[in-house]
């Protein structure tokens, strides 16, 4: 036992920021809003996206600049622009800075995440790396460019993954839609808006549960990869 409990480690995610904001400010506003009974759980890494932004920031006066956006749209969010180059450089992301085991994403960061894993298992996003586990999604949506969202969302998504929904948000008509496009998805709802929520009793019991099970299965998936080394070695 003394050597797998060594190599135990804690589930980790990449985690990618909202709209005009950055990796910093995701940063800040869950370190200053979750608690280390949850943290102290999980290992976080917060790139900052590709793009600059090109307008102003919703956050402007409340976080300071540089702001970043992962791609571009058109004003009915059905056209993006710059999307491949912002799926390759997630996966150099995840390349050079990983292994991961999840993503977790607020709005723009959180739409990417709930369908990179769809887009991953068919072949057209994050080739490279290691299948996306787990998720955690913060005020997310499906994508709206439907060839897009026809790849990301067919078959239902079978990963354990974990949604935030504010009762004010006003993209929670959104974030109910992309629950049916999960295979039972744990969520926790919020009385806020669009923003990182603290939690209360309930919603710390449903995360604190959420990060015990997954913990669980990344625990039995090392466990048993040591195995299979260990018995490749004996033969």
């Amino acid at each position: 036992m003394g050597s797998e409990a060594e190599i135990v480690r804690k589930p980790r995610f990449l985690c990618l920021h909202g709209f005009r904001t950055s990796g910093a400010i995701l940063k800040k506003q869950i370190e200053t809003k979750w608690p280390q009974s949850v943290l102290e759980k999980i290992d976080l890494v917060y790139p900052d996206a590709p793009f600059p932004a090109e307008g102003k920031s919703d956050v402007e006066g409340i976080f300071d600049p540089p702001y970043y956006e992962w791609f571009q749209f058109n004003k009915e969010f059905t056209i993006y622009t710059n999307f491949d180059e912002c799926l390759a450089y997630i996966e150099d992301i995840m390349i050079k800075q990983g292994p991961f085991d999840g993503l977790l994403g607020f709005s723009q960061g959180a739409i990417l995440s709930a369908g990179l894993p769809g887009l991953q298992a068919k072949g057209v996003a994050l080739t490279k790396v290691a299948k996306i586990k787990f998720l955690i999604i913060i005020g997310g949506a499906k994508f709206r460019s439907e060839s897009v969202a026809e790849k990301a969302y067919s078959p239902p998504i079978q990963c354990p993954s974990i949604h935030f929904l504010g009762d004010t948000d006003f993209l929670k008509p959104h974030g109910l839609k992309l629950l049916e496009s999960f295979v039972d998805p744990v969520v926790i709802h919020h009385p806020k808006g669009h923003t990182i929520p603290r939690f209360d009793d309930k919603g710390l019991e449903t995360m604190l549960s959420f990060l015990e099970r997954i913990q669980k299965m990344l625990t039995e998936k090392q466990e048993n990869e040591l195995h299979c080394k260990e018995g490749a070695l004996e033969a």
